[in-house]
Order: structure tokens, then C-alpha cells, then sequence
């Protein structure tokens, strides 16, 4: 009765249009007023949210953020389109995986699918459209490919899901997203081969050697930061929150004093903008994990696991269902939330089906990634499509195939533990 209530409450304060953090802590609030006085209720749920976000692991979001906003500010963005562009060349619908390519290096410097797509839509929505493209799929190129940034390290999401697991290394999801987010883009890259021999859309222009070492001259710094970031943390140089102080450090080296697009004056700007998102993902983890353990006090997560395995015996099966429970979720909530309510409910599940937590970490982000670019909630479809002056409905269609690839490479993630687990384990970080 008691989770019945907390669903329903929280139901109804989302269908008012309560933002989804006030949603999670005031139905949490209320049901415990039905069980406990109200003295009780209000402190323990204080405690919980300031105790949510008393880790030294998360203090690397606030840094991964100011870093993403130098990066996208910096003139980064740019930089490994020309590049991108260079490296594909006279690719039939070549400017579409230019987007995807570009969308996937970016995602991965700047750790925010977000920023990927307004950086890079920003850019290749209008060329795109100049060249012919349907700005539609345009619009739903962007936000899908976006999303490759949650896998490809370094992602906050990662290290939000290393914190509600109890003890994941963040080094070793690290490592782990990439060959899932690899994955992901080249499914994208073929449904855009696809539609672009269906639809007839023109192929890029052949770019000459010289050109190509230009443009990969100025993206190389860029670039390097991920060799910095991930080398430092796999060599045990500093911890994923140092990595964060590093990376903030180079992006403002970079931004400002090689690249010359941020001055000190834009510092105040970009400080600001990256506290405003700090405080809203800390306000959204702490009623989270109030939440979380409201419902580990009342024992939700034992009884959901138990009635997973009593549904049958079939690993297949039960990851299956728990992949489209989490696929459900991710379109009416936000990432965050989802993983630090989610996990402690079925990481149990998946662990007694002999799934590692390194492993079932990948596949609930790359599934979760899927929500961000869904109606009604996605926060990306909503940025794209202000970036390509459209509507949800209208990329809906073309994004149909791309939600299919999509599915089908979070199937390969979900089944092939290796796809996950094999670099981890080739660089000593798992056994």
C-alpha cells in the first residue's frame, strides 16, 4: 500500500508539471507523513538528502560541468566538426555522420549530452539543412547521437551510478562505456546510410591531405584531453574527481589562451550557468537517494527482486523485462533520478543472475539514454528541436529508426557482457 501511495502521489504532482526534483522529495514526504509524525518525517528526510550528496565522488560533477561549459564555449565544437567532416570526406550523406561522428567527440570531451547537442546542432542542423537535408532528420540525428556522451567517458551519469552502487570503480565504467557508445554511434551511422541513399542526400566534398592535417592539427588539443583525463585515472595518476580539476584546467587553457575564444570576462558568465546546473543535479540527487532509502526502509527493493526471480527462471527473460521497465521509466524520468531510485532495486536481480555491476551499469545508462531523447520528457528532443526551429511531433517519424538501432545495440549490450567488461579487464581494472 505504502509504494502505491508514493506512486500515485508522485503521478499526480508530474501530471500538474511539478519539476521532477520537487516530485521525487514531496511524495517521498508525504508518505512518510503516513507513517511517522511529522518531527521524524522532516528530519529524516533532510538528513537523507544532505547525506545523498556528501560524497567525495560526486564533487567530480560540479568540475565535469564547468568543464563541458569551457568546452562548449571554447570553440571546441567547431574544431571536430572540420575535422570530422575531413576524415569522412565524399561519404554519400556524409554531413549526417559528420553530426554523429562529431556529436560522439564532443559528448565524450565535454561529458554532457546537452552541451552536445546544442554545440553541435548549433553547427550541423543549419549546414545540413543548406545542403539539403530534412531539418526533421537533422533534429533527430543530433539528439540521438548526443546521447553516445552518457557512455563515452567522462560522464557524470557514470559516476551518479558508481555512487548509488555502492562501490563500482568510476575508472572501470569509465573505461567500460566506451565500446557500448562506439556501438551505439555505428547504429546511428547506418540508419543515416540508409535514409540518406533512400532520400537521395547529397555526399560531402573530398577534402585534400593538406586540409585534413589542418583540420587535425587544431582538433588534436582538443582531443587530448580525453587521452588526459582517462590515461591519468587508468595509470592511477589521480581519481576521477582530480580528473575533473584537471580537465577544467585544460579546457580553460585551451579555450583561452590557444584557441583565444574565451576571455576573462566570459568567465563570470560560464561560472554561473555551471552553478545553476551544479545546484539543480545536486538538488535532484539529494531527493533521490531521500527517496531510495524511503523505499529501502520499506523493503521495496527486496520484494520487486523477489518477485523478478519468481517469474520465471530465465536470465533472458528477466533482463528483458527489467530493460523494458527501465526503458518505460526513462521516458517520464530523468536520468538521475532513475539510476539512484533504480539501482538499488534491480542491481540485486541482476547480480543473482550472475551479472556483474560493472556490466548492468552500462546497460541501465545506455538504456536510460534512450528517455533522453523521447517525448514527453527528453530534455535533448527539446533542445534540438529549438535549435532546428521544429516540433516534437515532427521528428518523431524519422527518429523511429533510430530509437530501433538504438534498442537493438542496448539487446548486444545487455546479452555480450564482454562488450562491456573487455577493456576494464584488459587494463587491470576488473578481474
Amino acid at each position: 500500500m505504502t509504494i502505491v501511495t508514493l506512486i500515485l502521489i508522485f503521478v499526480l504532482l508530474f501530471a500538474l508539471g511539478v519539476p521532477i526534483a520537487f516530485c521525487l522529495g514531496l511524495s517521498t514526504l508525504a508518505t512518510m507523513l503516513m507513517t511517522m509524525d511529522f518531527s521524524p518525517a522532516v528530519t529524516t528526510i533532510a538528513q537523507r538528502m544532505a547525506g545523498g550528496i556528501n560524497s567525495f565522488a560526486l564533487l567530480a560533477i560540479p568540475l565535469f560541468i564547468v568543464s563541458g561549459q569551457l568546452m562548449a564555449k571554447g570553440g571546441i565544437a567547431r574544431r571536430l566538426i572540420n575535422f570530422s567532416k575531413a576524415v569522412i570526406g565524399s561519404v554519400p550523406g556524409g554531413l549526417a555522420f559528420v553530426n554523429v561522428i562529431s556529436c560522439m567527440l564532443f559528448g565524450a570531451i565535454s561529458g554532457s549530452a546537452v552541451a552536445a547537442t546544442s554545440a553541435i546542432g548549433g553547427f550541423m542542423i543549419p549546414e545540413m539543412n543548406k545542403a539539403g537535408y530534412d531539418k526533421n532528420f537533422n533534429a533527430a540525428v543530433t539528439a540521438t547521437a548526443a546521447t553516445t556522451g552518457m557512455l563515452i567517458p567522462p560522464s557524470n551519469i557514470l559516476i551518479v551510478y558508481a555512487v548509488a552502487s555502492g562501490g563500482v570503480s568510476i575508472a572501470a565504467l569509465f573505461v567500460a562505456g566506451y565500446l557500448p557508445g562506439i556501438l551505439v554511434g555505428l547504429a546511428l551511422m547506418v540508419v543515416c546510410a540508409i535514409y540518406a541513399r533512400r532520400h537521395g542526400f547529397p555526399a560531402g566534398a573530398r577534402v585534400p591531405l593538406r586540409v585534413l592535417g589542418q583540420c587535425t592539427a587544431a582538433a588534436l588539443p582538443s582531443l587530448f584531453l580525453v587521452v588526459l583525463v582517462i590515461g591519468g585515472i587508468i595509470a592511477g595518476i589521480f581519481t576521477a574527481t582530480e580528473a575533473g580539476a584537471i580537465a577544467v584546467l585544460y579546457a580553460w587553457v585551451l579555450s583561452t589562451f590557444i584557441y583565444r575564444e574565451i576571455n576573462l570576462e566570459d568567465l563570470s558568465a560560464l561560472l554561473l550557468k555551471s552553478a545553476e546546473t551544479t545546484a539543480i543535479v545536486m538538488f535532484l540527487i539529494g531527493t533521490s537517494m531521500a527517496m531510495s532509502w524511503f523505499l529501502a526502509y520499506e523493503n521495496i527493493p527486496a520484494t520487486v527482486a523477489n518477485a523478478l526471480m519468481h517469474l520465471s527462471d530465465n536470465p533472458i527473460i528477466i533482463l528483458l523485462l527489467i530493460n523494458l521497465v527501465l526503458l518505460m521509466v526513462g521516458i517520464f524520468m530523468d536520468m538521475t533520478p532513475a539510476v539512484l531510485i533504480f539501482t538499488p532495486i534491480f542491481l540485486p536481480v541482476a547480480v543473482a543472475l550472475g551479472m556483474s555491476p560493472l556490466h548492468f551499469g552500462i546497460m541501465m545508462v545506455l538504456n536510460l539514454c534512450i528517455g533522453l531523447c523521447t517525448p514527453p520528457v527528453g530534455s535533448i528532443l527539446f533542445v534540438a528541436c529549438a535549435v532546428a526551429k521544429t516540433s516534437i511531433s515532427q521528428i518523431v517519424r524519422p527518429m523511429i529508426p533510430m530509437f530501433v538501432a538504438m534498442f537493438l545495440a542496448l539487446m548486444v549490450v545487455t546479452y555480450v557482457p564482454e562488450l562491456s567488461e573487455a577493456l576494464p579487464r584488459f587494463f587491470g581494472l576488473i578481474e
